[in-house]
């Protein structure tokens, strides 16, 4: 029996011939699905923000670029660890982080594991290593999440009406039921090291917080004015509509929900209308980057 030999791709990784074509497969459905989410997000809403209010502050594009970067840095920073992650799987990792946003929670994560299982020969499972990311980051951004609400309540209490203020307490019951599950059977659900998931959850903590620093200073760097408890509510609020699954662009619906608690029209709710437009827009050029790599690389390597 003849035993199947890995390719070596043009980023230096490899494939593995008994895995056969799926995982090349998923990766091209679910890149083309970024791609039809992407159109119709941009040619609907999104765009709205970019004619209602473009920031004139340099400060707020700088922090922008930030904030967009952080997420597939701080998932860089841990695939680096876990498999010596070369540096052209930091693009990669924007792909994973475009499909989380624009589809649903999680399709990243499986567009990702199918990019790792087609290009790497990785020496612990990549299923494993990919599912415990995400649900550490998952726990991570849910204990931020309920430490967000308890530093804005009190803040914005009197911004919120008795309606608005019983529908803040029920979504943190829901982020505290969706975190037990993973407390509870935590020895069945996880397959690295308790060290590794300590280490793993520490640094999305730490991306969390660098991520909402961001965009907090990028909002600040063009509305210097407003007070800290309205600051408080909206990134608050922003983290907790990125806790609810199977929602797709996460960052159109926080606008949305930003415009009922502010009111529509006002320059707050504009500026933050753009901010999620922008990102959509960068996620469409990241998309068009990351595509022509790939082309680069089948040439290179044919």
């Amino acid at each position: 029996m003849t035993t199947p030999t890995p390719e070596t791709t043009a980023a230096g990784l490899t494939s593995d011939t008994r895995l056969g074509r799926w995982p090349a497969v998923l990766g091209a459905v679910l890149t083309l699905a970024m791609i039809g989410g992407l159109i119709h997000h941009l040619a609907g809403s999104g765009l709205a923000g970019f004619a209602r209010a473009v920031p004139t502050s340099p400060g707020f594009y700088l922090f922008f670029a930030l904030l967009y970067m952080t997420p597939q840095v701080g998932d860089y920073i841990i695939f680096r660890r876990l498999w010596d992650l070369p540096p052209v799987g930091l693009a990669a990792l924007t792909g994973k982080r475009i499909a989380n946003d624009v589809l649903f929670g999680y399709a990243g994560d499986a567009w990702f594991y199918a990019w790792a299982r087609a290009r790497a020969r990785q020496v612990r499972s990549p299923f494993g290593a990919v599912k415990d990311v995400g649900i550490t980051s998952a726990m991570a951004g849910n204990i931020f999440t309920l430490g967000a609400l308890a530093l804005a309540l009190p803040a914005a209490l009197p911004l919120l009406t008795p309606a608005q203020v019983k529908g803040v307490l029920a979504s943190a019951a829901f982020v505290v039921a969706t975190s037990l599950p993973f407390f509870v059977f935590r020895r069945k659900v996880f397959t690295l090291s308790r060290g590794e998931l300590f280490w793993m959850f520490g640094v999305h903590l730490a991306r969390l917080l660098a991520s909402s620093l961001f965009l907090t200073l990028a909002w600040i760097c063009e509305m210097p004015g407003q007070a800290i408890g309205t600051w408080l509510m909206l990134a608050a609020a922003r983290m907790l509509v990125s806790r609810l699954p199977l929602i797709p662009n996460k960052d159109l619906v926080f606008a949305n929900v930003a415009i009922l608690l502010i009111g529509q029209g006002q320059a707050l709710s504009d500026l933050v209308a753009f901010t999620a437009a922008l990102t959509l827009a960068v996620h469409a050029v990241g998309l068009v980057i990351y595509g022509g790599l790939r082309l680069w690389g089948r040439i290179r390597a044919a």
